[in-house]
């Protein structure tokens, strides 16, 4: 085995790359995620000077919905990403957690925080 290459089949740079690639996907998402807090923060305290018309609350509370499923989604996805980051410390990333085979470098670019390779990723979702 080449001094470049890890113990878990990836090169240095490579690793770097992925780990690039997850900070800023992370950077974005926290972006995102503490732009909704915010926008909630201001509809909350825009509430009490709101109509009590019952359309205009039924789309209020839809938004908050739809506010509340995105901040869920980015919080998860930050989860993956941390757990990603971890995995390249402790040299297991591509690593599938399920049959420990590597994980297709296709599906690592597709997406890097991926703990699956995909025919186990296929029967957990079956």
């Amino acid at each position: 085995m080449s001094n470049n290459v890890a113990a878990d089949g990836f090169t240095k740079p490579e690793l770097e790359q992925y780990e690039a690639a997850l900070l800023e996907r992370r950077k974005l998402l926290l972006g995102d995620f503490q732009a909704l807090e915010e926008a909630d923060a201001r509809n909350a305290s825009d509430a009490p000077n709101l109509s009590m018309h019952l359309a205009e609350l039924g789309t209020d509370r839809a938004e908050s919905d739809v506010s509340l499923g995105r901040r869920e989604s980015a919080s998860g996805e930050i989860q993956e990403i941390d757990d990603a980051l971890e995995r390249i410390q402790d040299k297991t990333f591509g690593l599938c957690e399920s049959c420990d085979k590597p994980i297709a470098r296709e599906r690592l670019n597709a997406i890097p925080y991926a703990r699956l390779c995909l025919p186990c990723k296929k029967e957990e979702e079956a």
